[in-house]
C-alpha cells in the first residue's frame, strides 16, 4: 500500500538545490523554479503590455492575455513546456505566492476606496450603480439557467446563480480609473459619475461575492451559510469598532515630515495577514480580511501613502502577475468547441454588455444625461478586471464553475474590458472648447494688458528658480501678472497613481486647486510667494501618462489665456556641474509642447537662478543678457527681457551680433556659421523693435553691437563666455535665422543652436538659460482645443475652464 501511495503521490519539492555541478536539476526544486516562473511571467506580460500600449489598453488586459497564452490554451499545449515550467507539483507554491500578492493588492484597493466619498455619492451616480448591478444580475440568473441545462449540468443551483450574477454585474474600479485617466475623462461629468458609480458597485460586488462564497461551501446546510455570513458581519463590526481606532492612533503618531515608525508598518502589514487568516477561517476567503483592513486605514496624513510605497511595487510588479498566470493555467479555450459552446460564449458576452449598457443608459437618460455621454457611461461601467477573475477563480476552486464555463466567463471579461477604450473613444470625445484670444506672445502692442504665464515643474527642485524667474517678470506697469503653476505628475501603473488621480479629480485635472492640501509643499511654496508679492498665483495639478501630458499643458494654456508656457529643461545640474537627464520621456514632453503650444514657450535650463531658495523682491539682483541675432524668436526673447528690466533689481544687456557693413555673411567661411535672414519684413521687424528699445532709454538696460567677421565663431564664443562671468540669466531665441551656430550637432533640438551651446556643461555651471520660441499659428497643425471663432474679445480676467 505504501508503495502504491508513493507512486501516486509524488514527493514534495525541496526548497533549494545543490546546484547543477552537483548533478541536481534546479527545476526540480521549489525556489529556483518559482524564480524562473516569476521572471518568465513578468517579462512576457510586460512585452504584451508594450505591444498593446498603442491601443491604450490597461495593463490588466496584457496580464490576462499573458496568463491565457502561458496556459493550456497556447504554449501549455506543449506538454514538455507545461511539465518543465509549470509542473503540477509546483502549483501549490505558485498559487500561494499569487494569493499572497493578491492579498496585499486587495489591501491596496481598500486603501484607494474612501467610504466618505461613497457616502457623498449623488443620486445620479447611485442610480447608475444600482441599475448597473441589478439588471446584469437578473440577466445573469437567466443565463445561469441556460448554462445549467447545457455545459454546467449537475452544479448546485443557488451558488451557481449567485456566481453568474456577480460575474456579470461587476465593474472594475481600479481598471476604470486607469482607462478614464488615459482618455482624460476624469474631470468630465462622465468621469466623475463613472468613478462614483464604480466605487458603489465595487463595494456591492464584494458583498455579493461574500454571499456567493457562503452559499458555495462543501456543507450545503443553510444554517452553515447563515453562520458564515453572521461571522463575516461580526468581523466587519470588530474591524470598525476595534481595529479602526487602533490604526487611527498609528496614523496620528505618524506626523507629516517625519519618517513613519518601522514598527507601525510591520504591525499594519501583519494585521493584514491576520485579518486574512480570520476571514479564511470563517469561510469567506482571506482576501476579504485584507480588503476590509485597507478600507478602515485612515486616508488622511502620510500613513496610508507610506504603506502604499512599501508594498505596491513588489506586489503589483512581481507577485500579482502570478495570479493571472495561475488563472490562465486553469483556462483552456479549447474546451469551447462546437456551435453550442461558441453560441453560449456569444450569449454571455451579449448578456453582460446588454445588462450593463442598457441599465446604465436607461437611468442616465432618466437623469437627462446627453445620449452620447450615456452610451459612454454604459461601456465604461462594463469594464471588468481583477475582481472578475477573483470571482471566477473562487467559483472554479469551489467546483461551482467547470472548465468550459470558466473559460467562457474569462473570455467574456477579457472582451468587455478590451472594447471599452476604443468604443468610448469613438462615441464620446469631449471637445475642449475655449474662446480665441489675441495675447499669445510676450511681444504685444498693448503693454498694459495682463500677462498670463503657465509655469510647469516636475518636482520641488524646479520651484525656487521658477519663482525667482516669475518675480523677475512682474514688472512695474499697471498690468497684472497672473501665474498658473502646474505640477506635472506622471500617471504610472502603480496603485498610488490611482490615489493621486482621485485627489486631483476633486480639484479638476488640470485646474487650480479649490481644496488645498495643507501638506502639499508645492502649493505652500507658491501661496507663500503670492502673499509676499502682488502676483496672482494659482496652483494646478496635471496627472497623465508622459506621452500625452502635453495635451494637458497646451489645453490649459489655451483655457487660461496664457501668453507663454515655461517648461523645465529635461536635464538638471549635478553638484559637479554636469547636466544629467531626468528621463527621455520628459525630453519628448517638451518637444511635443513646442509643436502644439497655443502661445509662446520658454524652456528653462536651471542652474540656480538666485540660489536654492526663493529671493524676496528687495533682494533681487540679476544681470540678464539677450544675445540677439534677429528673427521672431529673438524678438520674443528681447520683449521678455525688456519686461524683466522694469524690475528695479535687474540689469539687462542686449548683445546684437551683425555682419560686416555691406557684406553678407551667407557667403562667408562656413566656420563662422552665421547666415543673416534676408527677408525684408523680418529685418524691418528687428530694426523697429530695436529702435523702440533704444528710444525708451531705460537706465537699467544697455545695448551693444558686435560685428562678426570671417572666422568669428570663436569670437562669439569668447564674448558669450565673458558675459557669463557677470551674468545670472541668458534669454535667447530658440531658432535665430542662422545656420548651425556654436554647436554643429545637438541632442537637444528643442533648444536650437544657440540655446544648446549655452545649456552645455562646458559653457557654464552658474548661469541659467531661458530658450524662447514665439507663437507661430501656422506651425500648430494639430489643434488640441476647439476654438470658438465667434468669440473674439474676452476680458483678460475672465476665467475659462
Amino acid at each position: 500500500m505504501a508503495t502504491n501511495l508513493t507512486a501516486v503521490c509524488p514527493a514534495p519539492m525541496k526548497a533549494t538545490s545543490n546546484g547543477s555541478w552537483q548533478g541536481d536539476n534546479p527545476l526540480d526544486y521549489a525556489l529556483p523554479l518559482a524564480i524562473l516562473q516569476i521572471c518568465l511571467v513578468v517579462v512576457f506580460t510586460r512585452v504584451l503590455a508594450f505591444i498593446l500600449k498603442p491601443l491604450r489598453q490597461p495593463r490588466v488586459i496584457a496580464e490576462i492575455i499573458g496568463g491565457i497564452l502561458l496556459g493550456p490554451s497556447a504554449f501549455g499545449r506543449s506538454k514538455k513546456f507545461l511539465h518543465t515550467v509549470f509542473p503540477a507539483r509546483s502549483m501549490t507554491v505558485l498559487d500561494t505566492l499569487a494569493n499572497i500578492g493578491l492579498l496585499f493588492f486587495l489591501f491596496l484597493v481598500g486603501l484607494e476606496l474612501d467610504i466618505r466619498a461613497i457616502r457623498r455619492t449623488g443620486k445620479k451616480a447611485l442610480g447608475i450603480a444600482v441599475a448597473g448591478i441589478s439588471l446584469p444580475f437578473v440577466l445573469g440568473i437567466g443565463v445561469s439557467v441556460v448554462l445549467r441545462s447545457t455545459v454546467s449540468k449537475g452544479v448546485s443551483a443557488g451558488p451557481f446563480l449567485v456566481f453568474m450574477g456577480v460575474s456579470l454585474s461587476i465593474t472594475a474600479f481600479p481598471v476604470l480609473a486607469r482607462i478614464l485617466a488615459e482618455l482624460k475623462l476624469l474631470t468630465t461629468d462622465v468621469g466623475r459619475v463613472a468613478m462614483s458609480a464604480a466605487a458603489v458597485n465595487d463595494v456591492a460586488a464584494w458583498i455579493l461575492l461574500a454571499l456567493a462564497i457562503a452559499l458555495s461551501g462543501a456543507n450545503t446546510s443553510p444554517l452553515v451559510s447563515l453562520w458564515v455570513l453572521v461571522s463575516g458581519a461580526a468581523f466587519i463590526f470588530f474591524a470598525v469598532v476595534v481595529l479602526r481606532p487602533a490604526l487611527a492612533l498609528l496614523a496620528r503618531r505618524s506626523p507629516e515630515g517625519e519618517p513613519v515608525n518601522e514598527l507601525f508598518i510591520c504591525a499594519t502589514l501583519s494585521l493584514v495577514l491576520a485579518a486574512g487568516f480570520v476571514t479564511d477561517t470563517i469561510g469567506i476567503h482571506a482576501l476579504f480580511g485584507a480588503f476590509v483592513v485597507g478600507i478602515i486605514v485612515p486616508k488622511d496624513g502620510p500613513f496610508a501613502g507610506v504603506l502604499i510605497e512599501k508594498i505596491e511595487d513588489i506586489v503589483s510588479g512581481l507577485l500579482l502577475p502570478l495570479y493571472f498566470v495561475s488563472s490562465g493555467l486553469k483556462t483552456n479555450v479549447a474546451t469551447i468547441s462546437g456551435a453550442e459552446s461558441w453560441g453560449l460564449l456569444l450569449l454571455v458576452i451579449f448578456t453582460a454588455c446588454f445588462g450593463k449598457i442598457v441599465g446604465t443608459l436607461i437611468v442616465s437618460l432618466t437623469f437627462k444625461v446627453p445620449r452620447r455621454e450615456a452610451v459612454a457611461l454604459g461601456f465604461l461601467m462594463n469594464t471588468k478586471g481583477l475582481v472578475e477573475l477573483i470571482v471566477l477563480n473562487i467559483g472554479k476552486d469551489r467546483k461551482v464553475l467547470n472548465d468550459q464555463t470558466f473559460a467562457i466567463l474569462v473570455l467574456m471579461a477579457l472582451f468587455t474590458t478590451f472594447i471599452t477604450t476604443p468604443i468610448v473613444m469613438a462615441v464620446y470625445k469631449p471637445a475642449r472648447k475655449a474662446a480665441s484670444y489675441k495675447h499669445r506672445n510676450i511681444l504685444r502692442k498693448d503693454l498694459d494688458t495682463e500677462l498670463r504665464i503657465l509655469a510647469c515643474f516636475h518636482s520641488t527642485r524646479n520651484i525656487p528658480t521658477m519663482i525667482n524667474l516669475i518675480e523677475s517678470s512682474r514688472g512695474t506697469r499697471r498690468s497684472r501678472l497672473c501665474v498658473y503653476a502646474m505640477h506635472l505628475m506622471e500617471l504610472s501603473e502603480r496603485s498610488s497613481a490611482i490615489s493621486m488621480v482621485h485627489k486631483a479629480r476633486m480639484n479638476g485635472l488640470p485646474f487650480w486647486n479649490k481644496k488645498r492640501d495643507e501638506n502639499d509643499h508645492i502649493v505652500i511654496a507658491f501661496e507663500a510667494y503670492q502673499q509676499l508679492s502682488s502676483v496672482s498665483v494659482r496652483p494646478m495639478t496635471a496627472i497623465s501618462s508622459l506621452n500625452s501630458i502635453h495635451e494637458d499643458i497646451c489645453t490649459s494654456a489655451h483655457q487660461k489665456l496664457a501668453a507663454i508656457i515655461l517648461l523645465p529643461f529635461h536635464k538638471h545640474q549635478r553638484l559637479d556641474g554636469v547636466m544629467e537627464s531626468i528621463g527621455h520621456s520628459f525630453h519628448l514632453v517638451n518637444q511635443r509642447v513646442l509643436r502644439h503650444a497655443p502661445c509662446s514657450v520658454g524652456i528653462l535650463v536651471d542652474r540656480g537662478l538666485g540660489g536654492t531658495t526663493q529671493v524676496s523682491a528687495s533682494n533681487v539682483s540679476y544681470s540678464i543678457v539677450v544675445p540677439f541675432f534677429g528673427g521672431p524668436d529673438d524678438r520674443e526673447a528681447l520683449a521678455y527681457g525688456v519686461r524683466m528690466a522694469e524690475h528695479p533689481g535687474i540689469m539687462l544687456t542686449i548683445l546684437r551680433f551683425v555682419g560686416q557693413p555691406g557684406k553678407s555673411l551667407i557667403e562667408s567661411d562656413s566656420e563662422v556659421g552665421i547666415v543673416i535672414e534676408e527677408a525684408h519684413d523680418q529685418r524691418t521687424a528687428d530694426e523697429e523693435l530695436l529702435a523702440e528699445f533704444k528710444a525708451s532709454k531705460k537706465e537699467s538696460a544697455s545695448y551693444e553691437e558686435v560685428v562678426v567677421v570671417v572666422g568669428g565663431k570663436s569670437e562669439i564664443v569668447g564674448i558669450l563666455k565673458k558675459m557669463s562671468s557677470r551674468c545670472s540669466l541668458f534669454l535667447v531665441g530658440r531658432m535665430p535665422p542662422t545656420a548651425p551656430l556654436l554647436v554643429d550637432r545637438t541632442d537637444c533640438p528643442e533648444l536650437g543652436p544657440v540655446g544648446s551651446f549655452l545649456a552645455s556643461s562646458e559653457f557654464s555651471k552658474t548661469v541659467s538659460v531661458l530658450v524662447i520660441q514665439h507663437y507661430n499659428p501656422t506651425a500648430n497643425l494639430q489643434k488640441l482645443v476647439l476654438v470658438e471663432e465667434d468669440i473674439h474679445d474676452v476680458p483678460a480676467d475672465t476665467p475659462i475652464s
